[in-house]
């Protein structure tokens, strides 16, 4: 009796067991196209042995514990791929936003080294302007000509100042953008928090055991690789709980989130993005990824040079407009200009119009002595070292703009291009070790599946044998 028994504690324990494989592998399954899932396995172990009448006898297998198959250092691997990624994106998409509001063509399929600009924008305005001057200086008394200088040179203001308050205009949304990334990244940091607290509750007496919550605290930590570049180490106190981390201007790790505390929260300053702690001190970043770097890099660095280039454009091309229509100082200017935001604030003067318009200080009729010098600037050369504000001529130094601006742009999306390789190779790294490969859980779902028909049988059989025993003491 002791061994029928015995055997049937045993096969019981065996059912259970291949009943846990088979949910799992069912679960695998589930979340084969789940990009957030990673893989379990059936722990499973023997429950050890006993000594009988009979000699040594197992106990039974048991399913001990659900294994989660991941590798961290490939999840921190990835966490950091995605956010220089994310941080190329943010900072090409607000290239993309600059190139629009720019308004020039310029086709970077012919060379990366010299892209194409097309005559469009403030360079075809600017020659428009120019061409109106010459034929104003040919013909200094007709009313149609200086009517059409007059129109050509207020649309060459017009096309700096909507320039630059377009370019303004994407610093302002980058600001709104970097500011509503700033608090997503506390929601996640207190997430991640919370979910460290579950984990480490949950894991007291079985480490390893909350599958499903360590998925979704990965999910959260890659979310704010792609929003701030965070990075992850493990809890020095509890090795079932990370924190969460970002660095200063010094390289120094900024802990935000410290086992199941958020130890500081994220803000930007208009700035810098910063870390306050709890104690209210602020610690400004230095972003290693993530989209809200790529919005900086973006706001401070292309948008704004190419703001400032155009200011100095703009400046460059009053003052030189102004010294030849007003030689003496003593008339009026061509153009009204404000010097510390010249192509947001440069005007045509209010005393120029078609009337007013003069071809030369004094002179004649048919004298054409102002116009003809500055149909002259369109040739002049200026040197930053001789005092100027820019180098070259008004047109190629405006074609230098843009085609920087158009090797930066390309340059960006050659780094983005290289760098998604680089992503998708390290994702298909960690999808051969967690992800769920359908032949291979198949392949274990039916090995459960018969293994679990096989305890079930021997369950039947000891149970016909039971009953046998039983039915022939009762008859005897």
């Amino acid at each position: 009796m002791s061994g029928l028994f015995s055997s049937l504690s045993q096969s019981v324990l065996a059912l259970n067991a291949q009943s846990r494989g088979v949910e799992t592998a069912g679960r695998n399954l589930a979340n084969v196209n789940n990009p957030d899932y990673s893989r379990q396995r059936v722990l499973f172990a023997n429950r050890g042995s006993v000594l009988t009448h009979d000699g040594v006898e197992s106990i039974g297998i048991e399913a001990k514990n659900i294994q989660q198959v991941r590798d961290n250092l490939l999840d921190r691997q990835l966490a950091r791929e995605l956010g220089l990624t994310a941080a190329l994106e943010a900072e090409d998409s607000a290239n993309s936003r600059a190139q629009a509001a720019l308004g020039e063509s310029i086709d970077r399929t012919a060379s990366t080294d010299a892209p194409e600009v097309s005559a469009q924008g403030i360079a075809a305005a600017l020659g428009d302007f120019f061409n109106a001057f010459q034929a104003f200086a040919a013909r200094p008394t007709d009313l149609g000509e200086k009517q059409n200088l007059v129109q050509r040179a207020d649309i060459l203001a017009q096309r700096f100042n909507l320039t630059d308050a377009r370019l303004a205009q994407i610093q302002t949304d980058l600001d709104v953008q970097i500011q509503a990334g700033a608090e997503d990244v506390n929601n996640l940091l207190a997430n991640v928090a919370a979910l460290n607290g579950q984990i480490g509750q949950l894991e007291v007496n079985a480490p390893g055991a909350a599958v499903d919550l360590r998925d979704q605290r990965q999910s959260r930590i890659e979310e704010l690789a792609k929003s701030i570049g965070a990075e992850t180490r493990a809890n020095a106190n509890n090795a079932s709980q990370v924190d969460v981390f970002v660095r200063d201007s010094n390289g120094t790790p900024v802990v935000l989130v410290s086992a199941a505390s958020v130890a500081a929260s994220v803000a930007f300053d208009q700035v810098h993005m910063t870390a306050t702690t709890p104690l209210g001190v602020p610690i400004n970043l230095n972003l290693t990824g993530g989209s809200i770097k790529g919005d900086l890099t973006a706001r401070d660095g292309l948008v704004s040079t190419l703001r400032q280039r155009l200011s100095d454009f703009a400046g460059q091309l009053a003052s030189s407009v102004n010294s030849a229509y007003n030689p003496t100082g003593t008339g009026g200017n061509f153009f009204t200009v404000d010097p510390a935001k010249p192509a947001a604030t440069i005007t045509l003067a209010t005393s120029i119009n078609p009337t007013a318009l003069q071809a030369s200080a004094g002179g004649a009729a048919g004298d054409n002595t102002i116009a003809a010098n500055i149909v002259n600037l369109a040739t002049q050369r200026f040197s930053v070292a001789a005092g100027d504000k820019i180098n070259g001529t008004f047109s190629q130094y405006y074609s230098g703009v843009v085609s920087e601006f158009g090797r930066t742009v390309a340059g960006t999306e050659g780094r983005l291009e290289d760098q998604k390789n680089i992503e998708t190779l390290v994702k298909q790294q960690r999808q051969s070790v967690s992800g769920v490969s359908m032949d291979e859980e198949m392949a274990d779902l039916l090995k459960f599946q018969r293994a679990f028909q096989a305890s079930s049988k021997v369950i039947s059989i000891i149970d016909g044998l039971l009953d046998t025993v039983v039915n022939g003491l009762v008859r005897g």
